[in-house]
C-alpha cells in the first residue's frame, strides 16, 4: 500500500541543494575523506553533490540492490558489478554516501565490504530513519515518513506515443 501525501517527506531540487550544503559543512568540520563512496542509485546525486561541496574529487560507485518497491525490498542487499576493487580502497578515508538510512542494510553491507581495506569509513545521508540498524555518522534529517526525491518521484520515461514503453504498433 502506497502512503499518501500527507505521510510522505517531500524532497524537492532546491531543498536538496541546501540539503547537501549543511550536510558537507557538518562532515567537512569533522572529517576529510580520501574518497566518496556512493551506494547507486540513490546516492549517485549524493555523493557526487558531496564531492563538489566539499572539494573531493575522488568520487566511486558501488552498486547495492536492495528496494524492488515502495516499502519491497530483497532478503538481503546484495552488490552488482561492477564493484570497486578492495585494493583501491586499502588505506583510504572513505566517505559512504547513500539517500537514506532506513532499514540500514546497505550501509552496513558496504561498510562490511570496506571494513578490512580502508584506513577508517563513515557514512552520510539525507535521511535517517529511526529503525534504521546503522546510526549514519552525518544525517541531515530524521523522519520515519515514505521520502518522494525528485530524482525518483516520477514514473520511468518512456518513448512518446508508446504508455508502456513498448513497441507502438
Amino acid at each position: 500500500m502506497s502512503p499518501t501525501a500527507n505521510e510522505r517527506e517531500i524532497l524537492t531540487y532546491d531543498l536538496f541543494g541546501n540539503a547537501i550544503k549543511e550536510l558537507a559543512q557538518e562532515i567537512v568540520d569533522d572529517y576529510r575523506p580520501d574518497l566518496i563512496l556512493s551506494i547507486a542509485r540513490g546516492g549517485l546525486l549524493i555523493g557526487g553533490a558531496l564531492g563538489y561541496a566539499m572539494g573531493v574529487k575522488n568520487v566511486s560507485v558501488i552498486n547495492v540492490e536492495f528496494y524492488t518497491g515502495i516499502g519491497e525490498t530483497l532478503e538481503a542487499p546484495v552488490m552488482l558489478p561492477p564493484t570497486p576493487e578492495a585494493v583501491d580502497l586499502s588505506g583510504m578515508k572513505v566517505l559512504i554516501a547513500d539517500d537514506v538510512a532506513d532499514s540500514g542494510k546497505t550501509l552496513e553491507l558496504v561498510q562490511q565490504y570496506c571494513a578490512d581495506t580502508v584506513v577508517e569509513s563513515r557514512t552520510a545521508v539525507i535521511y535517517h530513519k529511526s529503525r534504521s540498524i546503522i546510526e549514519p555518522d552525518y544525517a541531515w534529517k530524521k523522519t520515519d515518513q515514505w521520502i518522494d526525491f525528485p530524482w525518483s518521484s516520477f514514473p520511468v520515461v518512456t518513448p512518446s506515443g508508446t504508455p508502456n514503453g513498448g513497441d507502438a504498433a
